[in-house]
Order: structure tokens, then sequence, then C-alpha cells
């Protein structure tokens, strides 16, 4: 495939884009050691603005070499479901009236291990929320795992090693752990209906993999921390004025229909502006909405749906060059640098795949889930919530990637041997 003008640009800002989200710490130091220009620079220090920004330089390049009506066509026909899904998700799940009930189960089933401090409730943070995002959908699981961790182990003093590996394996389980159902992970949406897995499908093909993947991962993070996380007591942030139940199933009933409704961007934003109303007339019971944090997050997505969509005349061609074997490392290895859902949509395109090669590229593609924040879309919404609490307020992508190689590692042995 000859690669148009625009399609080498956006390549090559989407390589400046990722190469961006390398430099975010160093931008933070500037911010501190630069106050002058210290708002630019703490804005380019936010990695969910990175592809956002990227995504303007390449609409205003399409601007000068496509034309006016080219550029305004190309972005009507980008599909900006998935941030607008992500965004009314993250602020539903990220209220009291679903985290209390949540965090209170949590602790209910973390007493039922014989576990001293924290480790009872870490293994079952890491282990349970993941696996439940089967249902919930993965980006509200990761935005009430993150806000989890974030009031009960990140606000506590712990070491850099412990909140890199925490995070690692949180990215890793959540991508995988939606696997069990068709419709809670995007690079399985993306594919589902069309090659006929439902839920049957799923829970034979992934369900018992997945499972042990996730329990292995999990345990293996306690284990390796058992000595700092034993002599922490998890904390308790959400200990305000209690919820009423009434209130609380709303608020669940809200969470579901969005779910259900989310491949229909007008009933799920209109429910999301009736749910803003709810919160308003009973905010004695609401915690900050993290409308900031999820809107980030948006843009985040939609500026990699914009750039992403230049993508396809390298990355296709590439992955259709694979057998079913090659393409589940090839997969594994590409969604570090592109968003996973993009590689199995691409997979959606082609006729004539074995259902080797099917199963193959989606397994690929959720196990490389957690190597960088662009690998999975829920991936930046626990980097907004979570980062804070890390030097300069930045996850590097390096340590990122090192604290998830690992249950990385776990994830494609359990596709693969299992």
């Amino acid at each position: 495939m000859q690669p148009t003008t625009i399609q080498l640009i956006g390549t090559a800002l989407f390589a400046l884009a990722i190469l961006h989200t390398f430099a975010t710490q160093f931008f933070e130091h500037l911010a501190h050691t630069r106050p002058t220009h210290a708002g630019l620079w703490h804005l380019l220090g936010e990695v969910e603005v990175v592809f956002g920004f990227w995504a303007l330089v390449m609409v205003m390049a399409m601007f000068v070499t496509d034309g006016t009506q080219a550029t305004a066509q190309y972005i009507d026909s980008r599909n900006f479901t998935e941030p607008m899904f992500v965004f009314a998700i993250m602020v539903i799940a990220g209220t009291r009236p679903i985290l209390q009930p949540t965090m209170s189960g949590v602790r209910q089933i973390a007493r039922l291990l014989p576990l001293p401090g924290s480790m009872g409730f870490y293994f079952t943070v890491l282990s349970l929320v993941p696996l439940l995002g089967s249902f919930i959908t993965e980006p509200a699981a990761m935005t009430l795992g993150a806000l989890i961790l974030a009031d009960s182990l990140f606000a506590s003093p712990l070491s850099s090693r412990l909140k890199y590996a925490t995070l690692g394996v949180l990215f890793v389980n959540i991508s995988i752990g939606g696997t069990l159902t068709p419709f809670a992970a995007p690079p399985v949406l993306m594919v589902a209906s069309q090659w006929g897995w439902d839920l049957s499908f799923m829970m034979n093909q992934f369900g018992g993999k997945v499972v042990i993947a996730v329990v292995v991962n999990a345990l293996g993070a306690m284990l390796l921390f058992r000595k700092e996380l034993s002599q922490h007591l998890p904390g308790d942030a959400h200990n305000d004025q209690p919820v009423p139940a009434a209130l609380m199933g709303v608020h669940f009933a809200f969470l579901v229909a969005v779910v259900v409704f989310s491949h229909h961007p007008a009933m799920f934003m209109g429910l999301f502006l009736f749910f803003l109303g709810v919160t308003q007339a009973y905010q004695q019971y609401q915690d900050r909405l993290i409308l900031r944090e999820g809107l980030l997050v948006a843009f985040f997505l939609a500026g990699l749906v914009v750039l992403g969509g230049q993508q396809g005349w390298w990355l296709q061609p590439v992955l259709m060059s694979m057998n079913s074997d090659q393409v589940f490392f090839g997969a594994a290895l590409l969604t570090a640098f592109t968003d996973n859902a993009a590689l199995t949509y691409l997979g959606s395109l082609v006729t004539g795949l074995s259902p080797e090669f099917k199963q193959a590229l989606v397994a690929g593609a959720v196990t490389g889930g957690g190597l960088t924040i662009i690998a999975n879309a829920p991936n930046p919404a626990g980097i907004a919530i979570l980062r804070q609490y890390f030097e300069d307020e930045a996850v590097h992508p390096l340590g990122l990637v090192l604290a998830a190689l690992p249950a990385t590692c776990v994830a494609a042995l359990a596709f693969r041997f299992l």
C-alpha cells in the first residue's frame, strides 16, 4: 500500500507523540525549575494531553495538504463513541454511592483471607476488581480499582517499587480481566459481533485462562511485597456520611444503563446528564466528581482516534504477514505502541481468517494491554487517578513497562499453554 502524504505525516507525528509520553516527567521537572512558563510545561507534562496535542498538529497539517473539506470529512468519519463512554463511565464509577459499597465489599472479602496487614486487601483489589470489569466494562473497573488503591494504599508512604509494580499488575489484569464477556473489553468489542463471539464462546476460550493469569499476577505481586504490605493497614478515606441504599441503587442503575447503551452516545450521554442532575440534588452524599480526570482521559483517547486513523497503511500489512503463532506475539508487541482495539479492528476488516488466527490476535492484543498508557483504553484513567502519588506527579513510561512485563509474561503463558 502506497501511503499518502498525510499518512506519512500522521505516522511521523504518531511516533513523536509516543516519544513525548516518555518525556512528560522532563516537562514536569521544567515546570518546577522554570516557573516563568510553568503553566506551559505543566500542560506538556500532562500525559493525557499528549495525543490530543499532536492530533491537533496533524489536523493543521491536513488543512494544508488536503484542504478544509477533506479535513472536516476525515474528522467526521472518526468514531468518538469510546472517548465519550469512558468519560461518562469514569465519572459515574468514581462517585461515593458507587465507591463506598464497592470498598465495603472488597474489605469484607479481604477479611476472609487469613493474611496480615494489607495483603488480603491488596490481593482482592488486584484480582476481583479486574474480573468485575467483564461485567461493568474495563473503564469502570479501572476507575474503581485506581480509586480504591489511591484511598487505601497509595495515599500512605509506600516504596516506589511497590507503586510501579501495583500499577503494572493492575493494567495487565484489567486488560485481560475484561475478556470473560464479549462487550466489556474494547479489543473484544471490536470483533465480537462480526466474528460471532458470544458469552459462551468467551467463557470457553478465554475464561479459565484469564482467571488463572489474573490470580497468579495478583498473588505474585502480593508475595513479592509481602513484607511491606504486612506492615501496612489499608486506610479508609471514605468513612463519610453513609449513603442511603436507595441512592446507591439509583447510581448503580445509571451505571448499568450507560453500559447497556455504550454503543449509542446520544443515549448514554443523555443518561449522564440526568445523572449529573441527581448528584446536584444530593450533594451531601457526593465527593468531588472526577470531571477533570474524565475529560483529560477522553481528550487523550480522542487524540488517539484521530492519529490512529492514519496508521492502517502500515499496521494492517504487518499483521496480515504473520501466522497465528506470530500474530500473538506481534500483537502483544504492537499494542505497546498503539491502542489494542485498533489492532483487532484492523483484523476484523480482513476476510477468511482462521479461528486460530482470530483468537491469537485478540489474545495477543489484550496480553500487551498493560505495557504502556496507550496500549489499552482504560489505562489513561488509571494514570489520571494515581499519577499524583508518583515523583513529580508523573508515571515514567519505562518504569511502567518494566513493572508490567512480569504480569504480561504470565498472561502470555496462560494464553499459549493452558
